[in-house]
């Protein structure tokens, strides 16, 4: 399973400190959506410039609209992994899907308060990764392991999930264990006393 590190809520030089420190055990280090928000993804791509051949890099953009062009900006900043709303258009999420094909990028389709009914309507991009997200202002998922095994069961076609919200270090084995490809970690690793080694920690967790 991989590791995915959210840096959020930061200025642009405590990102660029966390960035260094989690990088030699993350997986994947997201720029959140609160940085994208606040800098703009070309004035990101020092990050990509500088780290993106250390570890891969996910911008949070959070695409409603405009796939192709918000995709296609993203990976041309040096972004591996960008981020597209469950509950945009069809349209949407397939000029997405075809920007991450033709920059060999992945695409992370984020199911914020998507029903049953839609996500098994947008089920069918096999190469994307489904994230199960509880948000911020929803509070840490009670149960992450348990969501993620329900989910298995009622979508069974949609093979690379991704799960967020509240993720603690003693439910990343759990979480493994269920099939998850990435979990999504913030404050958790973020704010402690020492960030890199409770990066470390963490990766140690998901194998």
């Amino acid at each position: 399973m991989k590791l995915q590190v959210a840096i959020d809520r930061v200025d642009m030089l405590q990102a660029r400190s966390i960035v260094a420190q989690v990088a030699d055990a993350a997986d994947v280090v997201e720029i959140g959506t609160s940085l994208t928000k606040e800098y703009g993804l070309r004035a990101l791509t020092r990050l990509t410039e500088d780290y993106g051949g250390q570890v891969a890099l996910l911008a949070d953009i959070k695409t409603c609209d405009e796939g192709r062009y918000e995709f296609d900006l993203g990976y041309d900043c040096g972004f591996a992994y960008l981020t597209v709303m469950g509950s945009a258009s069809m349209g949407t999420l397939e000029a997405c899907a075809a920007s991450a094909a033709a920059h060999q990028g992945t695409m992370m389709i984020d199911l914020l308060e998507c029903d049953d009914a839609r996500i098994e309507r947008i089920g069918g991009f096999v190469d994307a990764v489904y994230c199960l997200h509880t948000s911020v202002d929803s509070g840490a998922t009670a149960d992450p392991i348990g969501q993620v095994r329900a989910f298995r069961e009622r979508f069974p076609q949609i093979r690379r999930i991704a799960v967020a919200g509240g993720i603690k270090p003693d439910q990343l084995a759990g979480l493994a264990a269920e099939g998850v490809e990435i979990a999504i970690m913030g404050s958790a690793i973020t704010k402690a006393d020492d960030i890199a080694a409770a990066a470390r920690r963490c990766k140690e967790l998901t194998v």
